[in-house]
């Protein structure tokens, strides 16, 4: 990789000239104590590249040097592959936008997903078959054709599975979850409808009698039980505690409800051991200046515990829509619309009744008028591409985490699940002006981490 013309600047004087007055880096906020690059130094395409992702339209000359390492890393697969918004800038990939560690995506590391339903989605099975298990807890035999069924149970846990650990086929790799090679096995918990506890216990349990079959080290769970009570007492809690004491490290969505008086963060999250999750949103940016809280519950527990531990993108998040549905069709008819010429859009309509009810109804409208719904329902469907859309909720914030702890194992095997929550805790950075109680140690830093659990392998076991 031809490395940028990189020129080192003081902050003082020089620097503040050249980054237009600001006194951190105009496109992801860090203090630039090291190096700035003048755009001016850069190839043409990629300082377009960075001016175009900027987190606004203000003037700048130079970005920090991790800014530049960014951008050409992906320069290619943004240009190629990045969704585009009307604003001129891309709809960023998981990955790029935490900066995650490309020399690691979970290969070897099998991640458990406890969840409502599940579906083999693409990203899952091409071009390798990485579900190495499937378990209906529902029906006593296992009913493996409910994997092969799309319902309205299916969403869920296809794209929480997704989120964490597909390979973005369908958008060329773009769209790709940070353990983009690791193994998944899906344990589908209920029909439809509230999980409950014994559910979930059920499905721990399930994981802790194969836990060595399947070589699972992560559990996901983006579900919440029953009510507050005491670890102590709690069978849920204690079936977590049992899965860390063998070392399968426990992920949880810590829930919504942190814009409620009552916001109660429950079992299994509650537990002592497990890493609960709280939300963050990033506004699609790299721009670390413009993160702010989600509405996720937080503690702290019924025991006194600081629960989450951690926050994570819960908004903005790209997903898989889930295929050969309604959503689907609706997603592929507002894509098609929207790169279309002007003289196509009526008759595309035509051809495609009954898919969405306001396109129909629009058919005699003028075309500028039809271009105006067509943004809007693009924004209101969260429609990225005709295969993804944005999905919220710390249901997938939990596993952007446990997709950041198989690169960690992946990069340590020997990491315990104290060790990994240790170092997940000592490099996440609070947000300020928000309370310690809603973030916990603050958003993870998945390079960070990662590098951490590589000096860990060094200082420890060497």
């Amino acid at each position: 990789m031809t490395q940028p013309r990189s020129i080192s600047y003081r902050r003082e004087g020089t620097v503040a000239d050249i980054a237009a007055g600001e006194s951190s880096c105009p496109v992801c906020a860090r203090d630039g104590r090291d190096e700035y690059v003048p755009l001016i130094a850069l190839p043409d395409d990629l300082a377009r590249l960075i001016r175009a992702n900027a987190p606004d339209t203000a003037e700048f000359e130079a970005v920090c040097a991790r800014c530049v390492r960014l951008f050409e890393r992906a320069k290619d697969e943004i240009v190629a592959d990045a969704a585009m918004q009307k604003d001129g800038s891309h709809v960023l990939s998981t990955p790029l936008r935490l900066d995650a560690d490309d020399r690691y995506s979970g290969r070897g590391v099998t991640i458990a997903f406890l969840d409502s339903g599940f579906y083999p989605h693409v990203d899952l099975t091409t071009p390798r078959n990485r579900i190495v298990a499937y378990r209906n807890l529902v029906d006593g035999d296992g009913d493996l054709t409910s994997l092969f069924q799309p319902d309205v149970a299916s969403w869920h846990g296809m794209m929480t599975s997704v989120v964490a650990a597909g390979n973005g086929s369908l958008s060329n790799g773009f769209y790709r979850g940070l353990a983009h090679e690791a193994d998944v096995v899906l344990v589908k918990l209920a029909r439809t409808g509230r999980i409950t506890d014994q559910n979930i216990l059920d499905g721990l349990n399930w994981v802790l009698e194969n836990r060595e079959r399947y070589g699972i080290r992560i559990v996901n769970i983006s579900a919440g039980g029953d009510d507050e009570t005491s670890y102590l007492h709690d069978p849920l809690s204690q079936a977590v505690e049992a899965c860390s004491a063998l070392g399968i490290t426990v992920v949880c969505a810590v829930g919504n409800s942190g814009h409620l008086p009552h916001h109660p963060v429950v079992p299994p999250a509650s537990a002592p051991s497990s890493i609960a999750v709280g939300g963050l949103d990033d506004k699609n940016s790299i721009n670390r200046a413009k993160r702010g809280m989600y509405r996720s519950s937080y503690g702290p527990t019924i025991d006194g515990l600081q629960k989450p531990e951690v926050i994570a993108s819960s908004i903005w998040v790209p997903a898989p829509i889930l295929p050969n549905t309604p959503t689907a069709q609706q997603a592929e008819l507002l894509e098609k619309l929207d790169k279309a010429p002007d003289s196509q859009l009526h008759s595309i309509i035509r051809s495609s009744p009954g898919i969405d009810p306001e396109l129909d109804a629009a058919i005699d409208r003028e075309v500028h008028s039809i271009r105006q719904i067509i943004v809007l329902k693009l924004r209101r469907e969260n429609v990225i591409t005709k295969h993804y859309k944005y999905v919220d909720g710390t249901s997938f914030s939990a596993p952007i985490v446990s997709s950041l702890v198989a690169q960690m194992l992946e990069a340590n095997p020997d990491l315990t699940p104290s060790d990994v929550k240790r170092l997940l805790i000592s490099t996440a950075e609070r947000l300020p002006h928000y309370e310690v109680d809603r973030q916990g140690w603050g958003v993870i830093d998945a390079r960070s981490a990662v590098e951490r659990a590589e000096q860990f392998s060094s200082e420890h076991y060497q």
